[in-house]
């Protein structure tokens, strides 16, 4: 029955999207409202970038018809109220970035109060006991006191919103990572049979296949391509932010204790959390602004040395599920120690063969050059 109910609610935030977005799309060419097209930016038509409206509102509307039904049909043990006080403030968590982002999408909203609202935001994760309290023997720490845990979890929902941000700079990779992380902590909530958290993944995941199909096959000409703008990005942030740390967490409440949960859940998260690092270490070394907008993202790279906005996208998804795979896998063989240094070998990996294949395409580059003088 459990299974069957998610299926349903997946399938409805599907049919949703499909609704929602193409009207989204026809008032956006209607009123004009259109991303801007600047220097930075990888493309060159207009194309409306408020394809997250589409996000919260049905994500909230299907988790909370998700409680009532599932309740009704004594489905789960959702009279906990732990459990219910978490996707209340979830819910309005949500609401808040999504108008929020609205505005921003809009008229702009300076980032100080768009960091306000993020850890604001974030504070209602410790409020519902929803905060890093163990870290599996990370360093030799076990059990966190909640004077560490819960700044510490407020800090990782803030950086999880921004990696999530940041990293949505071509079409498809926001989305692609968001519903490839949902679609892998849905299965495993599901496997410890955490059936709200599991369905929040769902919901999550089907309002994002629509968007995706628009935003990487819909034509630009034909007024189909749309953005997610920054009321996607930042509300898409929180959902998984909520879902990563719940997951991570040990709360017998959510699921039972789970000796790899800390890595197999920020995994998920790797490559968009490690680029955002990446990319501020060289803005500080530079002496630049943390949060100007450049160039220095791994997409970006990609894009540089030849890749096409597709290839782009596949490379860069591939790369997520070898290191979803890898922790799932070995979280059951290692500690979280070794498991942390094997995700910095591939991660370092990954960029020594991005080097390489810069240096030799700007060496061909150079060559031809001379060629063409001589």
């Amino acid at each position: 029955m459990n299974y069957a109910f998610l299926t349903s609610v997946f399938l409805v935030a599907i049919i949703a999207g499909w609704i929602i977005i193409p009207q989204i799309v026809l008032i956006a060419f209607k009123k004009r409202l259109f991303d801007v097209v600047d220097s930075r930016k990888v493309h060159v038509n207009i194309i409306p970038r408020l394809g997250g409206i589409s996000f919260a509102p049905t994500q909230c509307c299907l988790m909370v018809l998700s409680i009532f039904f599932m309740h009704k049909l004594r489905l789960n043990d959702i009279d906990a109220s732990s459990l219910i006080y978490m996707f209340l403030l979830l819910i309005c968590g949500l609401v808040l970035l999504f108008l929020m982002g609205i505005k921003d999408d809009l008229v702009g909203v300076n980032y100080k109060w768009k960091l306000a609202m993020q850890v604001l935001v974030a504070l209602f994760f410790p409020l519902t006991d929803i905060w890093i309290n163990n870290l599996y023997g990370f360093w030799g720490v076990t059990t966190l006191s909640p004077a560490i845990g819960m700044p510490l979890t407020v800090f990782l929902v803030v950086y999880i919103i921004n990696a999530i941000n940041l990293i949505d700079g071509i079409d498809g990779l926001c989305a692609g990572i968001v519903g490839l992380t949902c679609l892998v902590l849905g299965v495993l909530f599901v496997c410890r049979s955490s059936w709200l958290h599991a369905v929040f993944a769902f919901i999550t995941v089907g309002v994002l296949i629509p968007f995706f199909y628009y935003n990487v096959h819909g034509l630009s000409q034909k007024r189909q391509r749309i953005f997610m703008g920054d009321t996607g990005s930042l509300t898409l942030g929180f959902s998984v932010a909520f879902l990563v740390i719940s997951y991570a967490m040990n709360n017998p409440l959510i699921k039972k204790n789970d000796e790899g949960a800390l890595v197999v859940a920020f995994a998920t998260l790797i490559i968009p959390m490690l680029d955002v690092l990446r990319v501020m270490l060289i803005r500080l070394r530079l002496r630049k602004p943390i949060f100007l907008p450049d160039r220095n993202h791994i997409h970006h790279k990609l894009l540089q040395i030849g890749f096409s906005h597709h290839q782009t996208l596949i490379v860069i998804l591939l790369a997520e599920i070898v290191f979803i795979l890898t922790n799932v896998v070995a979280a059951q063989w290692v500690n979280c120690n070794m498991l942390i240094c094997i995700d910095l070998i591939l991660w370092c990996s990954l960029h020594l063969v991005l080097w390489q294949i810069d240096v030799f395409m700007l060496k061909q580059k150079m060559k031809n050059q001379s060629l063409n003088i001589d």
